[in-house]
């Protein structure tokens, strides 16, 4: 590829301007990122008192557990993760994502064994620090304007990179050692950008969906098009028609385990007389095993199935690359999301040291561009393309424009 030299000096430019202001920002989410990795090992045996129980005597019927959980929860439970063991305490659930609170039932003693709360956790406090940087719905929206521009950075730095005088395989491996250190640091962050740039690109597209500009527009994508979850998934429009006497939980649980459904299972509990009972399995590493079941709460007939085939194509590319952004696909997926956090911290600060190097006192030292520079049709397309994608870019770039237009004016 012919590299045009002065749309590498413009694109060195904003890369150099966006990284700068970026720099704080993803140094913070990579080691963030990096440490809620180990959420499951940090809070594994801290709770293990809570959720495994002593097997003694006949367990309490999960119907007689039910109201025990009713009469200790400030909430009336929503739903119950089936034990897989008899040494596992019965978890009931209330509330979603960071509102959700858990109870646990001792079976054997007929009673509370503990409470969970994320909102207690010390990796709550990271994750929220990776999502929000503890400044609610503002924090959020400045992470994702971060990592709207670093999809930006990829794409210029890429160019930027890119041979120009014809191909080396020496320097995509080996940074030069000889040539001083504003330089080594410079290929330390370039060979590393180039090595891991496309799985960076996947990682910030499982994390797109968290946000709150481009996450609600990708929802109302979805729902234009019917390609997310059916209306029928969560059972909210689903009824039971009304009888004498109820089925037991129970029953239920036991039909949930005939089903041997992989994964944790749960049971999402009527909250009236009209509402059903619904068993569904949560699988991350294996998406497509996971069904959904829902059954009428009085007869305890089975009223619709769903599968995950019955899910929209963007739904399950949405769940793929936030189970992926998680490490949930097994081992090779957790070391390769911790080497990514790692080399996207590494990446960071070679880049920092090397503008130090080139920094002159009282001076940002910031590239030039051709003052002549013009903006193709094609390269206008893509920034434009780009703004709608990620809305806050291209909010910020429309301010950038403005005070440059401005500064013209008064200049």
């Amino acid at each position: 590829m012919q590299k045009n030299n002065s749309l590498n000096q413009w694109f060195w430019k904003w890369h150099f301007i966006a990284g700068v202001i970026s720099l704080p920002f993803i140094l913070i989410l990579a080691i963030t990122g990096g440490i809620y990795l180990f959420k499951g090992d940090y809070e594994k045996p801290r709770q293990a008192t809570i959720k495994t129980v002593t097997v003694t005597g006949q367990p309490i019927s999960y119907q007689e557990q039910w109201i025990l959980a009713k009469k200790n929860m400030h909430k009336a439970p929503t739903a119950i993760i089936v034990p897989d063991s008899k040494e596992q305490a019965t978890e009931f659930i209330t509330g979603r994502f960071s509102h959700k609170k858990s109870l646990f039932i001792n079976p054997y003693t007929a009673s509370v064994s503990g409470k969970i709360s994320p909102q207690d956790s010390i990796m709550y406090k990271v994750r929220k620090i990776h999502g929000e940087l503890l400044m609610g719905k503002y924090g959020t929206k400045i992470i994702e304007l971060i990592a709207s521009w670093m999809v930006v950075l990829i794409i210029t730095g890429l160019y930027i990179w890119w041979p120009a005088n014809g191909w080396n395989l020496k320097g995509f491996f080996i940074p030069r050692c000889n040539a001083g250190k504003r330089i080594l640091f410079r290929d330390l962050h370039a060979i590393t950008g180039f090595w891991i740039s496309g799985l960076l690109l996947l990682v910030l597209a499982g994390g797109f969906p968290w946000t709150d500009v481009f996450g609600e527009n990708f929802k109302w994508v979805q729902k234009t098009t019917n390609t997310g979850f059916p209306s029928t998934w969560s059972g909210h429009q689903l009824k039971s028609k009304p009888d004498i006497k109820a089925i037991s939980l129970d029953q239920m649980v036991a039909a949930a385990k005939n089903l041997n459904l992989e994964g944790e299972v749960s049971i999402t509990l009527p909250q009236n007389a009209s509402n059903v009972f619904s068993i569904a399995n949560t699988i991350p590493n294996n998406l497509n095993a996971q069904q959904k079941y829902h059954f009428d709460q009085f007869s305890g007939k089975l009223i619709l199935k769903h599968n995950w085939e019955d899910v929209g194509f963007l739904m399950r590319g949405r769940m793929w690359v936030m189970a992926f952004h998680q490490g949930e696909f097994g081992a090779w997926n957790w070391w390769l999301m911790l080497f990514i956090a790692i080399a996207l911290a590494f990446m960071s600060i070679a880049a920092l040291l090397s503008y130090l190097k080139r920094k002159r006192k009282g001076d940002w030292s910031i590239p030039k561009a051709p003052k002549n520079f013009n903006v193709s049709y094609s390269l206008a397309g893509l920034i434009l393309l780009l703004g709608v994608i990620f809305p806050l870019f291209g909010l910020s770039l429309a301010l950038l424009f403005a005070y440059r237009l401005i500064k013209r004016k008064i200049a």
